[in-house]
């Protein structure tokens, strides 16, 4: 299967969507009027691409009618897709041999930190590279036992402590023990709750001043872990977040549980933030570099 069709299968319930909502408001005239265009604003929406991305993408449709008069799908959908496009920002993640890399993955529980972390150490460990993992969250048992599982699995070395141990102790310790090593990609998992957010916002501060003291050295990522299933409030988390510490870069995972994959654009949009990963299903492969335009190609309908 390539990258594409990757992309295309993770996103088929949001394409679908647009499609049939597409096929509906054009009902093959081959061409938009502003009635048309309104309801192309309103399926966008509601794909949660977000209202601000939306409607300037209307917009920049609207002047292109207005300057060459080509209102035919083929150039709607092409402008669409350029408008878009313009909203997106792609990072790509790059580890170097006998280098340290420490990826901090931050997010509210149950977005898939703990999985992503484990997926990331299996495609690092696939290229060769040395790998360890730390259970930063110990505010849940649930959360240390977690990321054992996955350590097991990957035959990675997981750095814990006790459950309501301190977790810049358990870091202090992850890097102690990378650096003996010679481990060349850390991750991090870290806790989610964003209800107490000046506590999260201490904690990671901590963390962060840990990572600086410990491995000054060091390429670090802070990657904001968003699932797409809980729409438009995973532009309130990633605002939150990106205040509580310094986000590099954004994973956004299920984009394929429901039609509403348009999320990533709303909320790189609305943060300016680049989009590094992108999950596309359960297996392990489904994690993917982000692609903005492999992306959109799955997203949009073809004109």
């Amino acid at each position: 299967m390539s990258l594409f069709d990757t992309f295309k299968r993770g996103l088929a319930k949001t394409r679908g969507f647009v499609t049939s909502q597409l096929n509906r408001v054009a009902a093959g005239l081959g061409h938009f009027d502003d009635d048309m265009l309104d309801e192309l604003e309103m399926t966008l929406i509601q794909a949660d691409c977000g209202v601000t991305a939306s409607t300037e993408a209307i917009e920049s449709i609207r002047k292109h009618i207005r300057d060459t008069g080509d209102a035919s799908r083929e150039a709607v959908m092409k402008v669409l897709y350029d408008a878009l496009m313009e909203r997106l920002t792609e990072k790509k993640l790059t580890l170097d041999r006998g280098q340290l890399t420490i990826y901090l993955m931050v997010g509210v529980n149950g977005t898939g930190k703990t999985t992503t972390s484990a997926k990331l150490a299996q495609r690092a460990k696939r290229e060769s590279y040395r790998v360890m993992m730390a259970a930063a969250d110990t505010f849940r048992a649930a959360a240390i036992d977690q990321l054992k599982v996955w350590g097991a699995r990957t035959e990675t070395t997981v750095i814990a402590h006790d459950m309501g141990a301190d977790p810049a102790a358990v870091v202090f310790d992850a890097i102690r023990a990378a650096r003996a090593r010679g481990t060349e990609l850390l991750l991090i998992d870290t806790a989610g709750r964003l209800h107490t957010k000046k506590n999260l916002m201490d904690e990671l501060a901590k963390i962060r001043r840990v990572i600086q003291r410990e491995a000054p050295e060091a390429r670090v990522e802070t990657l904001l872990v968003i699932d797409a299933t809980t729409g438009q409030n995973a532009i309130i988390q990633a605002r939150a977040f990106h205040e509580a510490t310094s986000v590099t870069g954004l994973v956004i995972t299920k984009l394929d549980g429901n039609a509403k994959g348009g999320v990533a654009i709303a909320v790189a949009r609305e943060t300016g933030l680049p989009i590094a990963l992108a999950g596309l299903g359960e297996g392990a492969d489904d994690l993917q570099d982000f692609d903005r335009e492999l992306f959109l190609r799955a997203l949009l309908p073809e004109s």
